[in-house]
């Protein structure tokens, strides 16, 4: 399909996407006021169920049907390549209100699938959340602590397997980020990525892997059930109620945190875009939302229209050379 060559020049050279996908429909985009008047939203993640993505738009249907700024919303999943499956859908799509649930693992996947559609195709409407990562172990596993982790990768290289998302994601970005902090060869890496959270859960528990990487929200549950162990978090600070300390902390000096957020397709007015900025700002207003990241125990990153686009075009920046460094982008 042609590319659109319509968008901000906040876009210009921007070179990766992240994506997940929320769909508003039935409103034709004809409506001038913010959400109250939409008929129905479709929320589209470009992955399997029990991921972040897909925990972001079960999240967004909750609260923006609790706060009444659409009459119904649905879930819908669309996994596939890192997500750029569902990207590509966004990139075909021509309705003025749709929008996509966004994420810093879609950076990644776009430069290492080496897919045509990418984030100069879409219009940045808001930053949402951040979350941290853990790294975490079944709860019979002899690592105790993330140097014995890291050992056992350096000593038994392939023998290690590790669990996340889709591959060149944030997941596998921690991944090799963790053994280049110690000096271990990146290729000794076991990687094994599911395009959802439920299969890699399911994957730890069963005792197929031996490590898991993923965002807090997603483990947190069975980490506090007694039934993965956590070894690490990637933010700034620790998660008291995870029992784990910081990478940073512990001898790595690693630091990652994922992000979410949501952009719409490439193709709309600027009426259009105006309008799911005021959705989602009237979203990030309600209670019904502050009430989901609570839950989820996700950082709340608000960051609307030109700012937000600044803020992709650094990402990509920033992470297009640490996939180059760990040999996932030539």
């Amino acid at each position: 399909m042609p590319r659109q060559h319509t968008r901000s020049a906040a876009w210009k050279g921007i070179a990766a996407v992240v994506a997940a996908g929320l769909v508003l429909a039935g409103c034709g985009g004809g409506s001038n006021a913010a959400g109250g008047n939409l008929a129905r939203l479709e929320i589209m993640a470009p992955a399997d169920p029990g991921g972040g993505w897909d925990q972001t738009a079960r999240a967004l249907q909750a609260a923006v049907t609790g706060a009444n700024l659409v009459k119904s919303a649905q879930v819908s999943n669309v996994g596939g390549a890192g997500g750029t499956v569902g990207l590509q859908k966004l990139a075909n799509e021509r309705s003025e209100s749709y929008l996509m649930v966004t994420g810093l693992v879609m950076v990644g996947a776009v430069e290492t699938n080496g897919v045509d559609a990418r984030l100069e195709d879409t219009t940045p409407i808001a930053r949402l959340t951040a979350e941290d990562e853990v790294v975490v172990v079944p709860a019979d596993s002899p690592h105790r602590t993330i140097e014995d982790l890291l050992k056992a990768v350096d000593e038994k290289g392939q023998g290690v397997s590790v669990t996340g998302g889709s591959a060149g994601g944030t997941d596998h970005i921690l991944a090799a980020m963790l053994l280049k902090a110690k000096g271990i060869d990146p290729a000794k890496l076991n990687y094994v990525p599911y395009s959802g959270g439920g299969e890699s859960l399911a994957a730890l528990l069963g005792g197929k892997i031996d490590a898991g990487i993923s965002g807090v929200g997603e483990y947190r549950e069975q980490i506090k059930a007694g039934r993965l162990r956590a070894l690490g978090t990637s933010g700034a600070q620790p998660h008291a109620d995870l029992g784990a300390p910081t990478l940073k902390n512990v001898g790595t000096g690693v630091e990652l945190v994922n992000w979410r957020g949501v952009v719409a397709p490439g193709s709309i007015s600027l009426s259009a875009k105006e309008r799911l900025v005021e959705l989602v700002t009237d979203l990030h207003a309600s209670p019904q939302w502050r009430e989901e990241l609570a839950k989820k125990g996700w950082t709340d990153t608000f960051l609307t229209g030109h700012e937000f686009a600044r803020f992709l075009t650094l990402e990509v920046g920033r992470i297009k050379p640490v996939l180059q460094d760990i040999g996932l982008v030539k």
